[in-house]
């Protein structure tokens, strides 16, 4: 049975990642978090807790989903000095691991990146740590997510809304990314060619644009405006003036096109994933009071922070080179969400 690890595996992309890998393979999924931001696994799975050893949890009558709340760095530690141990004391031996998923972050949203730069600059110790581990492990294939906020800001204003491509982001010609959460990623995707090029570890990095899923909590923006349009808050209040856009792209698409990209993409290259479409919050709210049935008036709120103007990829590259295309429309995307959080408010309101 091949072993795989996922970093970060209880937030929303790294359960995502879980649940796939469960039910498209026959493999072990060893998932790490320290839940200080992900939910436990027992809020999540559909299978139950099978058994605990010491610290870890186990779950499926399979025992293929095994759960260790940690701090990935520590984690990393451990498997570096005692990986022999961890064999020998658990039945798992992870001397070996398949794929390795690097999800472990800090995160949160633009009152995080703004708020508290140098809490998520944190993510240079987590990938650094990472990296080293990867080159003196050497897993059979690595994903690293990147992430949009590593391309140039001045490529993303009201006054140079473009498609961003991948070869907007040059080594040798740096621009400024978007703050230290944008340098951070841009950090692991050079780490990335390095450990590609020196230590022979297959390796991808993708650069997801805004995604977005049913599973989200209400920190991030499109299910916290589903709630509000569920809820038919008039005035609608939207921070900024609603009118900077994303790209946003349904987290099923991130997960095919990274997959994908696992299997044709080894040498540290960095692909975007997006739907190639820029979309204003004002039309969120629009697509979101649709399916509500009402049209609210927009209340602006113009103290909060909202980041850079426009922010959109251009998926030719991918499409030329991995014939990849997003499947999920906006649309289908947006109702999968407002139905999820329809049926989480009705519950809320039945307790």
């Amino acid at each position: 049975m091949k072993t795989h690890l996922v970093s970060g595996g209880c937030g929303f992309v790294g359960r995502n990642m879980v649940k796939r890998l469960y039910y498209s393979t026959k493999d072990r999924i060893i998932f790490v978090d320290n839940l200080s931001v992900g939910t436990h696994p027992s809020t999540w799975l559909e299978v139950k807790l099978k058994r605990k050893i010491k610290d870890l949890e186990i779950y499926g009558e399979d025992e293929r989903l095994v759960f260790l709340k940690s701090d990935f760095r520590d984690t990393l530690r451990f498997l570096i000095n005692d990986g022999a141990w961890f064999k020998s004391f658990y039945g798992i031996d992870v001397t070996q691991f398949a794929d390795v998923f690097h999800f472990a972050a800090i995160v949160g949203g633009r009152m995080k990146i703004d708020g508290d730069p140098m809490m998520v600059a944190l993510d240079l110790s987590i990938d650094a740590e990472f990296f080293y581990w990867i080159t003196r492990h050497k897993p059979e294939r690595v994903l690293y997510p990147s992430s949009s906020a590593a391309y140039p800001i001045n490529k993303q204003t009201k006054e140079n809304t473009i498609q961003l491509k991948e070869s907007d982001i040059d080594f040798n010609n740096m621009g400024q990314p978007d703050m230290t959460y944008g340098w951070s990623k841009l950090t692991g995707e050079f780490l990335a060619k390095i450990t590609a090029k020196h230590y022979g570890v297959k390796i991808v990095c993708i650069r997801p644009f805004s995604g977005y899923g049913e599973d989200q909590d209400y920190t991030y923006p499109v299910p916290a405006i589903a709630r509000r349009a569920v809820l038919k808050e008039n005035p609608f209040e939207v921070w900024g003036d609603g009118y900077q856009g994303r790209d946003f792209v349904h987290i099923d698409d991130v997960l095919d096109c990274s997959l994908l990209a696992m299997q044709k993409i080894h040498d540290g290259t960095a692909i975007n994933i997006g739907m190639g479409k820029l979309t204003n919050f004002r039309e969120i709210i629009k697509v979101f009071g649709g399916f509500a049935g009402y049209n609210p008036t927009i209340k602006t709120l113009l103290d909060k922070p909202v980041g850079v103007f426009s922010r959109y990829c251009n998926m030719d590259w991918v499409k030329e080179n991995l014939g990849w295309t997003p499947k999920i429309s906006i649309e289908e995307g947006m109702r999968r969400v407002y139905d999820a959080v329809m049926k989480k408010e009705a519950g809320q309101m039945n307790k």
